[in-house]
């Protein structure tokens, strides 16, 4: 399956889901990623599609909003951070969750991704330091497939 763009591969991943099961089994027919050497199925590729359309939308909303991004997709050792903002001292650790409807993407934050995030983010600190002086927090950015967004802001607290 090749794709024009995020809208196609957005389409496409809707396409596969509404089908059902047993073409979700077929639709994992593995493919080559050229990009990385490792081997992703269509519906991989879609979904990692449709994250990465989310995101951008995401950041762009920040940026309206005054913040600035310091750092996207970044991985670390300990997990990988979608977005990193700062505005007026305050640093946020944005995890951006893309879904068909808001609620789907609600769900779908763990508390495992929490634990993954929050030391991720402690690792972030530990390299980028000067940042947060104002404080830190970790938000949830949920965006469905009409571009339909929603901020839980300080979403969760590290233990």
């Amino acid at each position: 399956m090749e794709t024009n763009g995020v809208a196609d591969d957005i389409r496409a991943v809707n396409e596969i889901f509404a089908k059902g099961a047993n073409d979700r089994a077929m639709a994992k027919t593995s493919l080559q990623s050229p990009k990385k050497g490792k081997i992703r199925s269509p519906l991989r590729q879609a979904a990692e599609a449709r994250g990465r359309h989310a995101e951008a939308l995401v950041e762009q909303r920040l940026a309206e909003d005054g913040w600035a991004t310091l750092d996207r997709r970044c991985r670390t050792p300990l997990g990988e951070i979608d977005l990193v903002a700062e505005k007026d001292g305050l640093l946020a650790f944005v995890e951006v969750k893309g879904r068909a409807r808001l609620l789907e993407a609600a769900h779908a934050l763990t508390a495992r991704q929490c634990a993954r995030l929050s030391a991720a983010a402690e690792y972030w600190c530990a390299l980028h330091p000067g940042h947060g002086e104002a404080g830190i927090r970790f938000d949830l950015l949920l965006v469905d497939d009409a571009g339909k967004m929603r901020r839980i802001a300080d979403a969760f607290r590290p233990e």
